[in-house]
């Protein structure tokens, strides 16, 4: 029997131990179900997973994601010359950092970042522009005849794609039985817009390694992968915050201490040399995060604009929040997500933690550049597989990065964009979006039957050591519920009665 979850689960049954054979998104997601119906229906659950066909779940998954990184490639070709007359960057929606940092970060005339240049990243992400930036020169001079900056552009495509398939893999290897939900990531449309707009791939990769080897139960591991994310991107960071919620409450310390340890002493390991070898390049990304102001798409920016101004100016107002204001928001966040953890009825699973963990950081930071919400792509697929809401809100990312550009021609051709006000409806949508799907994962720790990994009979497949763990809250966990079962291609159908 293949075990689907119900669309509006009602009913607390007994749990049913999943089958040994991959859950096929076809047979288990409405939405997928119903798409599958115009390719003849709904996946056999054989299909693509015997050891008979080469096409493996995770090569299927690397497939689909080397087509939608071609197509994030397209997006961005417009743009990839560097000749930016009439805007094309904004009206192309085509605008990627990667084109204006080659010159403004010196790596066009061999700068080194942090000894030459203040770089505007952590050590890792500049360490990767200048790998780039030296394999760039080393090409050029082999294929002279292109620009060194459409050289140094595709390069780094290359490597981030890359980063990208290791994003894929890993998540489908975290969800163990469930691979079939990486391609949440793989088939994204926010990846199409922002694979290559920053570095941002790499950090991923990084969290997405985490994850694995938090999943394999090796802490030291994924410890390490932390500290490497959180050197390239401070988000990876806030893995380790789900991570000692779930130790709280299994009582289980010893491996989540070695994971912060090792993520501790990785970082500094990184950090250290460059910061002694180049003190005032390193520390100016610091300075500089310090005293930045909002970004346009932050609350912050949104409550300033609505008190002092208007928002049918042009843009959000100049503001720099005092740094306690904005790491208080943060601790009060991340607390409040510690507490559901704690007295959820049932334990969570580590990929909700991250999940909440994550976008309670992006909530409450006063930079929230459009692309860091690819972060929450794989992130949400762990923790909440279904793709209706989450295509809805990946599309509404996509309206806010076409606005904000809309808003940033705006600034320098006037009368030729929308004002903030625009921008701020679209931003106002999204973050609803995101709130509803917190809302939801929220709703599934404290219901776990409506939660489709563990209605199919699984637990924490990413848990590591808290797969399966005795919940130090709870001497009984919470039943199961097994709700739905498949009925040839006709479609899903209830399987069992209520209690």
């Amino acid at each position: 029997m293949t075990h689907l979850a119900p669309t509006e689960p009602t009913a607390e049954l007994t749990a049913v131990a999943g089958p040994p054979h991959p859950v096929l998104p076809s047979r288990t997601d409405p939405m997928v179900w119903r798409a599958t119906r115009g390719l003849g229906g709904a996946w056999g659950r054989h299909a693509g997973v015997t050891a008979r066909s080469w096409w493996t779940p995770l090569r299927w998954l690397l497939a689909m994601t080397i087509v939608t990184l071609l197509l994030g490639f397209a997006q961005k070709a417009p743009c990839a010359t560097g000749q930016w007359s009439g805007n094309k960057q904004y009206t192309h929606f085509c605008y990627s950092d990667v084109v204006p940092l080659w010159s403004d970060e010196r790596l066009s005339i061999g700068g080194v970042p942090y000894r030459d240049t203040a770089v505007e990243y952590p050590v890792l992400t500049g360490g990767f522009m200048w790998l780039t930036a030296d394999l760039t020169r080393g090409v050029h001079a082999i294929a002279s005849s292109a620009a060194q900056l459409v050289i140094f552009g595709v390069l780094t495509a290359l490597l981030l794609s890359l980063c990208g398939l290791f994003v894929t893999g890993a998540t489908a290897q975290t969800a163990r039985r469930r691979p079939w939900d990486a391609a949440i990531f793989a088939l994204s449309p926010l990846l199409v817009f922002h694979a290559f707009s920053n570095w941002d791939l790499l950090a991923m990769a990084f969290a997405s390694a985490a994850l694995w080897a938090w999943a394999r139960e090796k802490p030291v591991l994924a410890g390490a992968m932390i500290g490497l994310g959180a050197a390239a991107k401070l988000y990876p960071v806030f893995l380790l915050v789900a991570i000692g919620i779930l130790a709280v409450r299994t009582r289980r310390y010893a491996d989540p201490l070695w994971a912060a340890v090792t993520a501790g002493f990785v970082w500094i390991a990184v950090n250290v040399p460059i910061g002694l070898a180049f003190h005032r390049g390193w520390w100016e990304f610091y300075k500089f995060s310090i005293d930045r102001p909002t970004e346009r798409s932050t609350f912050w920016a949104i409550g300033r604009t609505i008190r002092t101004t208007s928002l049918s100016d042009p843009d959000a107002p100049f503001w720099v929040p005092p740094g306690i204001a904005v790491a208080l928001a943060l601790v009060i966040a991340l607390a409040g997500i510690a507490v559901l953890g704690l007295l959820a009825p049932r334990r969570p699973r580590l990929a909700q933690l991250a999940f909440l963990c994550v976008l309670a950081f992006l909530m409450t930071t006063k930079v929230w550049s459009p692309q860091y919400s690819l972060w929450l792509v794989p992130l949400l697929a762990l923790a909440r597989p279904r793709w209706r809401l989450n295509l809805v809100w990946q599309f509404s990312e996509i309206v806010v990065w076409m606005l904000t550009l809309t808003v940033l021609l705006g600034l320098s051709v006037p009368a030729h964009g929308v004002s903030y006000g625009g921008l701020v409806i679209a931003l106002l949508g999204r973050d609803l979006l995101l709130l509803l799907l917190a809302g939801l994962i929220v709703r599934e720790m404290w219901y776990p039957e409506l939660d489709v990994v563990r209605s199919g009979g699984d637990d924490d497949p990413g848990g590591g050591i808290f797969d399966h763990a005795p919940d130090g809250y709870r001497d009984t966990p919470a039943p199961l519920v097994d709700v739905f079962e498949t009925s040839g291609d006709d479609g899903p159908a209830q399987s069992a009665e209520r209690r």
